[in-house]
């Protein structure tokens, strides 16, 4: 697929994905969901790319929310497939395997708000601000917003932001939990990337597993979630990688993992 509203780069291992619709703030349309989905299954099939990186081009915004126009044609039947395609989208790039880094370096609002709460760490630049404004519009957040935002935040601060339909800022994020880091926004992709390559020096398997029993553990008992653990924990106990962290760790230097 020939990209026209994102850009796609792999760099030292890791996969860069960028909203490219600057002149509209980098707003979400059919088509950019359609590259997306594209992008993110290139980047999780490629063995090569061990972490992604999300963000959007420019100084202003991440993603500032859905296109407009799309949204007021909806009805009820074209508004659930809307909902759902986007939710499709999201569940790639949360359940895709690979670890993924929103860099969110400015608007991350409606929609751009639900793909951070998407992904696995999220890092902030100091002009950032986030926020689910489609109660203005006389709708609801329909990529996820209503269900990762309250389990991220806690219900009574998600509850907060849906129902008034304000914007915070990037401090304010850090404070609730929104997002792990805030940084100038030129340091922004450094930090991503300082962050990718801590996660791809330790083992890739373990990696997987741990994002696998994270993810379906959240949805569980915690007595369920335990038994996730144990799985995942065994599986990572009869890889190779295990032998040589271990082993590596015993005669003290560095391992050299394969992810198997």
């Amino acid at each position: 697929m020939a990209y026209q509203n994102i850009i796609y780069e792999t760099k030292e291992g890791v996969g860069i994905i960028t909203v490219n619709r600057p002149k509209v703030l980098n707003a979400l349309s059919k088509a950019t969901l359609d590259e997306l989905e594209d992008a993110f299954k290139k980047a999780l099939s490629d063995p090569s790319v061990s972490v992604v990186i999300l963000t959007g081009v420019g100084e202003k915004a991440f993603v500032a929310g859905a296109d407009i126009n799309e949204i007021a044609e909806l009805d009820f039947d074209s508004g659930k497939r809307f909902a759902q395609r986007g939710q499709d989208l999201l569940n790639l790039i949360e359940n895709g395997g690979k670890p993924v880094i929103a860099a969110v370096n400015g608007f991350a609002l409606g929609g751009g708000t639900e793909l951070a709460l998407a992904c696995h760490i999220r890092i902030a630049s100091n002009n950032a601000r986030f926020g689910q404004p489609e109660v203005k519009l006389g709708i609801i957040p329909g990529y996820g917003g209503t269900q990762r935002l309250p389990r991220i935040v806690g219900k009574g601060r998600g509850l907060e932001m849906i129902l008034t339909g304000e914007m915070i800022d990037a401090q304010r994020a850090y404070e609730i939990g929104l997002v792990n880091k805030v940084v100038e926004l030129p340091k922004l992709m450094e930090e991503a990337f300082a962050m990718a390559k801590k996660i791809m020096a330790v083992g890739p398997l373990a990696v997987k597993c741990a994002l696998e029993a994270v993810n379906r553990g959240l949805e569980l008992t915690l007595a369920d979630g335990l038994k996730v653990e144990a799985d995942m924990f065994a599986r990572a106990c009869g890889s190779e990688d295990k032998k040589e962290g271990t082993s590596a760790f015993l005669s003290k230097r560095t391992p050299k993992f394969s992810g198997r």
